[in-house]
């Protein structure tokens, strides 16, 4: 692959994964209502979901995950109702309740937070059809050389990643003001109805 076939694979993952959707909506719940770090879970759970459809469809087994279809199915399902469930545990929250966080409560938190972007994104049985379209475009995947696999992986890594960081980013960001403000059950209360609706539609498309 030359650098332009790189950039351009690099510029439509990217562009993907910019566009608001129910990975997006986790991200900026999570970073809103938990910080930084769980943004940031959530992101890598979203980034080994997008490498394991890119294996799939880079090593030619997109034909056998459609006939996982029902497994996918389950895995939908399961990741739209803990997503739920996350999200009504924030719209729960009292308006005098300050919360305080163990570090136990912490790691269990971020498990949380990989656990529920990982099953979002495994969810999505449509990415893998995406990548096993768009891949073809650029490399001969009958023959696919090492070097290229690497370099698929480090442009999926860096395009979903990246772009998932600058919502993390922009989204603690905002949190921190609404905090400051006394609008911290506010901001709670609005990522839980983003994380509810985002398990809602995991549901509904399953």
């Amino acid at each position: 692959m030359s650098i332009i076939e790189l950039m351009t694979i690099f510029g439509i993952i990217a562009a993907l994964a910019a566009i608001p959707s129910a990975s997006v909506a986790l991200v900026v719940a999570r970073s809103a209502a938990l910080g930084v770090v769980n943004g940031l879970a959530v992101s890598l759970g979203i980034v080994l979901g997008d490498l394991v459809f890119v294996a799939l469809a880079l090593f030619g087994l997109s034909a056998a995950a459609e006939t996982m279809g029902g497994l996918f199915f389950v895995i939908k399902v399961l990741g739209g109702l803990y997503l739920l469930w996350l999200g009504f545990s924030l719209l729960i929250v009292k308006s005098s309740a300050r919360v305080r966080v163990s570090k136990s409560s912490k790691n269990s938190s971020l498990t949380a937070s990989f656990v529920a972007g990982f099953l979002l994104t495994l969810g999505d049985i449509k990415a893998i059809m995406l990548y096993a379209s768009l891949f073809p475009i650029f490399i001969d995947l009958s023959d696919i050389r090492t070097s290229e696999a690497l370099a698929v992986v480090f442009i999926t890594i860096l395009g979903v990643g990246g772009v998932k960081c600058v919502y993390v980013i922009f989204s603690s960001r905002v949190a921190a003001f609404a905090e400051n403000s006394n609008m911290e059950v506010a901001a709670r209360k609005a990522a839980g109805g983003l994380m509810v609706g985002a398990g809602g539609s995991l549901i509904v498309t399953a």
